[in-house]
């Protein structure tokens, strides 16, 4: 007998077919499931390996051994007249078969299902790569991330003196037009971590890397600093600096000066330089700087101290002047201290900062007479000034977007937010304001894709699933504007958002119920919100008397010329009224000039 026809005869051909049709529909699953429980290419390759590896010994044991009635036997024991080799061979033929039709449904399943949403991916990741890199070509050396200074002194404790130099720098080279330098938020976010700059740069889309060293011993200071291309890891400028602390703003000039030299920036102005004060009050206000940035409670209150501290020593450094107004602001606006005390506290602070240098108030100005003097041609005002003087300044971005978007001018303010993002892209409260001004012109899908890539940066982030809410609720997909609402963490808001909810969904008793839940625990702060469920039910009595209060008590009305929930008040003749009890009626808001032209940043938008 031939060895070609032994091998039929012990169906090692048919061995090897149901061996390598079984292998390709084992790596067909592995290739889809793999990814989704976070095995990379690696894990993929080592099962197609083995699986390679595999089809000797299956081709061997399918030549040694035979399956008999009796169970598995050696071929060579197998009387040949009772061998069931043929029955065997006629049960791999439908085992072939059959695999072959699975094979042949997952192809089609995967044609005709799944390369859609996967060719959607590769098109998304690719069209991210494609923007990276075109962001990168386009922008050339002038951008810049500053991240965080590593703290080499001997005491941990220092590292408030790491982190405020940092801070410092950056300050100084965002006040350079040309050169588009990302915010402290976003550079921070990677200290501590290990990283690869390459990929911080694509992250941040920036071309250069500033990083550096701090170690401080008593009143001396050891500042190293390198500036790297982050396309090509490779040092542009770096430098050492030994000085005492009295020296530490010249350090901070030098530094600036270098960058802009190594960037080959053609500066229009002259270049910035840091306000000099002693080392004693400095030291205090670095300290100030560290709690302020801790963003809670009592770290604003022992920033405060600190600034308390600063000013006594040097009354004359406007810096601190103009931290303290700001943590006062933020206090108020977070109801953790009274709101006409804590903006008091803001103004004497702003007033101070003015006396000493009248550009230095504007941007906290702009945000007071938003949110608390209503004073909208003032707040235009500041905020025009402010952008003048830091055209590149993330928050006063931010200033500006909240600015038009109170007059009404929302496709300005996702204008400025998108600007904003490019200045700080790694900040979740961005995406999140972004989404609402979206959701405010009825774009749901932009709103949608914002609020999850809020979510990405900040899974925990508390406004993201009541802005999805929403986006469901103006869908009028109220089931799942229900579901999201689990996700709510303020109260107020749930409550507002499932009170819309069953509504919508015919349940008037139990989203009667809500709403009185609603009244009976926020009425003291959530007026706007009642008035919003009022509005939402077209009960537009309720509303406006609901709306009065939220004014009346100064409550939070940010949102109230463009707010999607109150739509149904929008042809009440009460509407204008009341709009211009706040100066945003339409008469009010087209007199007030707010026109801005802004630099081109470093990638040309």
């Amino acid at each position: 007998m031939s060895l070609v026809n032994e091998l039929k005869r012990r169906n090692v051909f048919r061995v090897g077919a149901a061996y390598i049709v079984a292998a390709w529909l084992v790596i067909q699953v592995v290739e889809t499931i793999f990814p989704a429980f976070g095995f990379g290419d690696a894990a993929i390759r080592i099962v197609v390996i083995a699986l390679a590896i595999g089809v000797v010994p299956a081709l061997v044991f399918a030549w040694a051994f035979e399956l008999t009635p009796e169970g598995l036997k050696r071929e060579q024991d197998v009387d040949r007249s009772r061998s069931i080799a043929p029955h065997t061979g006629r049960t791999l033929d439908r085992m072939i078969m059959v695999m072959l039709a699975v094979g042949l449904a997952y192809f089609a399943f995967d044609k005709f299902v799944l390369s859609e949403s996967r060719e959607a991916r590769i098109a998304e990741s690719a069209r991210q790569a494609g923007r990276s890199e075109a962001l990168v070509e386009s922008f050339g050396d002038a951008s810049v991330a500053v991240l965080p200074f590593d703290n080499m002194s001997d005491d941990p404790a220092n590292e408030y003196f790491s982190d405020g130099i940092t801070e410092e720098i950056l300050n100084l080279l965002a006040q350079i037009p040309e050169l588009r330098v990302v915010s402290r938020s976003s550079a921070f976010a990677y200290k501590g971590k290990e990283i690869h700059l390459p990929e911080v740069a694509a992250t941040l889309n920036v071309a250069n890397i500033l990083e550096g060293s701090v170690r401080k011993a008593g009143d001396r200071v050891r500042i190293t600093a390198q500036l790297i291309d982050a396309r090509s890891d490779t040092h542009l400028w770096s430098e050492t600096f030994d000085r005492t602390l009295d020296d530490i703003f010249a350090v901070q000039d030098e530094i600036a000066a270098a960058v802009s030299s190594a960037l080959e920036l053609a500066l229009v102005g002259a270049a910035p330089t840091a306000q000099v004060t002693d080392s004693g009050a400095h030291e205090n206000y670095l300290q100030a700087v560290y709690f302020y940035n801790r963003r809670t409670e009592a770290d604003y209150h022992k920033a405060i101290r600190y600034l308390q501290k600063t000013l006594e020593e040097d009354p004359e450094y406007v810096p601190a002047w103009t931290r303290l107004s700001s943590i006062y602001a933020i206090l108020a606006n977070s109801g953790l201290m009274s709101y006409d005390e804590g903006y008091a506290l803001s103004l004497d602070a702003l007033d101070q900062a003015a006396r000493r240098d009248p550009d230095s108030p504007h941007a906290i100005r702009c945000w007071i007479a938003m949110m608390y003097q209503h004073d909208y041609p003032g707040a235009a005002r500041h905020c025009r000034r402010s952008l003048e003087l830091h055209p590149n300044n993330a928050s006063v971005l931010n200033n500006a977007a909240v600015l038009t978007q109170l007059l009404g001018r929302r496709d300005d303010s996702i204008v400025f937010l998108r600007r904003a993002i490019k200045l700080d892209p790694t900040s979740p409260i961005m995406y999140v304001n972004l989404a609402a001004r979206y959701a405010s012109l009825g774009m749901l899908d932009d709103a949608e894709s914002a609020v999850n890539k809020a979510l990405e940066l900040n899974p925990d982030l508390y406004r993201a699933p009541a802005e999805l809410a929403f986006v469901s609720l103006l869908r009028g997909d109220a089931e799942q504007a229900l579901q999201r609402a689990e996700g709510v963490g303020q109260e107020s808001l749930a409550l507002l958002i499932r009170a819309n909810a069953l509504h919508d969904l015919g349940e008037i008793e139990e989203s009667s119920r809500r709403l009185e839940m609603l009244i009976a625990d926020h009425a003291d702060t959530g007026a706007y919100f009642i008035a919003a469920a009022y509005a939402w039910r077209d009960e537009a009595d309720a509303a406006f008397e609901w709306l009065d209060r939220a004014i009346d008590e100064q409550q939070n009305i940010d949102a109230l010329k463009t707010e999607p929930l109150l739509r149904n008040l929008h042809d009440e003749p009460r509407w204008e009224k009341t709009l211009a009890r706040v100066g945003l009626a339409d008469s009010q808001v087209a007199d007030i000039e707010f026109e801005v032209v802004l630099p081109d940043l470093a990638d040309g938008s």
